[in-house]
């Protein structure tokens, strides 16, 4: 390790200690880690009929990936919510084939004192109807479509912002159940519902560059939520969720917490890059994310021990994971989408550590 990330992590590790981050603190480290001197500056121009490239999509969610795998595992299954009829028939696009909105009424679902730790969301791939299919060209052979899945944020204004959840090919000539981890599309309504269903919209594209995979990505149809789809197989989102009651997530605080009374534990602390003036614009994916904290006391050693040098006992970071972003790159004129893996952002473990 080069002195300059040495550097760049101790300011990572004075920031993921203190009471919580400061917008400044973590401008700093973001900053750090992109070698970048300032916020870069960007126009409406820049922002129109941008395309995430099909190797940065894949980098980003092969990085989504591998910290999904470190996710516990699944205790329990809270349930199956069903899609809620006549709501994916909703005309919000001119090309209605290759994309597809779906609602779940969310409210009361989840049950109190729970944690979701997966959702999964099902669609049922119909059986390829070959009338659907272009007729064949001189091109490299297409055997699969990008189905990507996104999570549709509704705004005061009125407006629409979707993020990226996740994304994966699907063979065209295969039919079945397909599934598509959505959970942090539920996080994302905990944080921001307003008495209101979940959205979420499904994208179907080639699955490379050109107008013959785009053609043949059209022959993958979804059963829909319309009641006139007499199709098997409706969309479903399934649930896993924790019983703290039961079985508490290991070291995560409890009610307590909050008055400073529990011992050294991991509390919740959600930060909204959608709500910083400073990163709304430029960090494209993900739209926030739990970072956490660490909160509590701390027991501390007898007088004889502590005058052997050794000193307070203070609540800090054991333990931490990376969080994947997407992010806008001003290069001379042009506007470019970027793919990074910020390390120690997320805190995974807390415990009392010894001064000295």
């Amino acid at each position: 390790m080069d002195l300059r990330c040495a550097g760049m992590l101790c300011v990572l590790c004075l920031v993921l200690t203190v009471r919580a981050f400061t917008q400044e603190g973590l401008k700093e480290v973001v900053l750090k880690q992109l070698g970048l001197s300032e916020v870069p500056k960007l126009h409406k121009r820049d922002l129109v009929d941008l395309v995430i490239p099909e190797h940065i999509k894949n980098k980003y969610m092969s990085m989504l990936k591998r910290q999904r795998v470190k996710r516990r595992a699944l205790p329990s299954l809270a349930g199956i919510l069903r899609g809620i009829p006549g709501h994916t028939g909703e005309v919000l696009y001119s090309d209605t084939t290759t994309r597809q909105k779906l609602m779940f009424d969310m409210e009361g679902r989840i049950p109190k004192n729970s944690e979701v730790t997966m959702a999964e969301l099902k669609l049922f791939k119909k059986p390829l109807d070959r009338a659907d299919l272009p007729a064949k060209q001189p091109h490299r052979p297409v055997s699969n479509a990008r189905v990507s899945v996104y999570w549709v944020q509704r705004l005061h204004d009125g407006a629409n912002r979707t993020s990226l959840i996740d994304s994966r090919l699907v063979p065209i000539r295969e039919s079945g159940w397909k599934s598509f981890d959505v959970t942090q599309a539920v996080h994302y309504w905990l944080r921001n519902k307003r008495r209101e269903p979940m959205f979420l919209e499904v994208w179907i594209e080639g699955e490379r560059v050109g107008s013959y995979a785009s053609e043949m990505a059209k022959a993958v149809r979804f059963t829909s939520q319309d009641p006139k789809d007499k199709a098997l197989g409706k969309p479903e989102l399934v649930l896993y969720t924790l019983n703290l009651d039961d079985y508490g997530s290991p070291g995560d605080c409890r009610e307590e917490a909050a008055m400073g009374k529990s011992t050294c534990c991991r509390q919740k602390h959600y930060i909204s890059f959608r709500e910083l003036p400073w990163a709304q614009h430029w960090i494209l994916e993900p739209a926030g994310f739990q970072a956490y904290r660490c909160s509590g006391s701390c027991l501390q050693l007898p007088r004889a021990l502590r005058r052997l040098g050794s000193g307070q006992r203070s609540c800090a970071v054991a333990g931490s994971s990376a969080l994947p972003i997407l992010y806008l790159v001003k290069r001379g004129n042009r506007t470019e989408i970027e793919a990074a893996e910020f390390p120690d952002m997320i805190v995974e473990r807390c415990s009392c550590v010894t001064d000295g």
